[in-house]
């Protein structure tokens, strides 16, 4: 009876301890969330600030009173990091090295020129638009009911409206011996009535550009020529996407052991397809 007399007497101060306790546990860790929740907002402010300082900024070498060479006509804004790293490296006017830097420029500029324009295909709608920049580029095509291969003289001109005219529908297309880059197919699309597409001797024709054609909507394209193109085994899987493709001419079926069992399982896939090497057509 002594025992559970004294217990009870030190049952309320016990309680009181342990409610003082939580009490300044809650109150500590109050006060850290708002030290942190002060932190992150001096710091967000900081930032702001740093950032409306340095909006009114101009660029270096577009101030008025900077230094500028000459050789800034040359440089390619678009491409900051390539700027830099150019600039971190040594200075090499040698033949080679230049010739290197004016191939690659020149590259980046058919690129650029061979870019989809839809203007171009509003006016003259995709068939036109197609034998306008096959033609330009050197290239032949050929049209329904015409028995004409339409080329460009030596002075790059050539005899085909301006305007969209219905009665023109593409047949047949030679890209042959062009230079033609990814960029350019865009440009051959949505053609329904061509049913022959040679890209012979591109030599920048690879497998991503054998992709584009492959899904470039011609469902009656019955002859497909890549020979001399830098394609691989690894590109012809995408061609099941040509329902009607009958004639598929390459370099030699046999290079290669995947070669041949990729044009194999190609003409098992497809059965009316037919792989050829060009030494048998050409």
């Amino acid at each position: 009876m002594i025992l559970f007399g004294s217990l009870r007497r030190w049952q309320p101060r016990v309680v009181v301890d342990i409610a003082q306790r939580c009490a300044n546990s809650t109150l500590s860790s109050a006060k850290a969330d708002n030290e942190v929740s002060a932190t992150v907002k001096r710091i967000r402010q900081e930032l702001a600030q740093d950032k409306q300082e340095l909006s009114w900024r101009t660029p270096i070498g577009d101030r008025p009173e900077d230094w500028n060479s000459k050789l800034k006509l040359f440089s390619n804004s678009e491409q900051t990091s390539d700027f830099i790293v150019m600039m971190q490296r040594p200075i090499d006017l040698s033949p080679t090295n230049m010739k290197q830097w004016w191939t690659k420029r020149q590259e980046r500029i058919e690129r650029h020129m061979q870019q989809f324009i839809p203007e171009r295909h509003k006016i003259l709608g995709p068939e036109l638009a197609a034998a306008h920049f096959v033609l330009y580029r050197g290239g032949a095509a050929k049209f329904l009911n015409d028995q004409r291969w339409h080329r460009a003289s030596t002075d790059g001109e050539f005899n085909l409206p301006n305007k969209f005219q219905p009665g023109y529908k593409l047949e047949a297309l030679r890209c042959d011996n062009m230079t033609l880059y990814y960029e350019g197919l865009e440009n051959l699309r949505c053609l329904e009535h061509l049913k022959f597409l040679s890209f012979h001797n591109v030599g920048t024709f690879d497998d991503w550009c054998l992709d584009r054609v492959a899904g470039g909507d011609y469902p009656h394209l019955e002859v497909l020529d890549v020979s001399g193109t830098a394609i691989t085994e690894k590109g012809l899987a995408c061609l099941h996407r040509l329902p009607r493709l009958k004639l598929l001419i390459i370099d030699d079926p046999k290079q290669t052991l995947e070669m041949e069992l990729a044009t194999s399982m190609l003409e098992l896939a497809m059965a009316s397809l037919k792989v050829m090497a060009a030494d048998s057509i050409h």
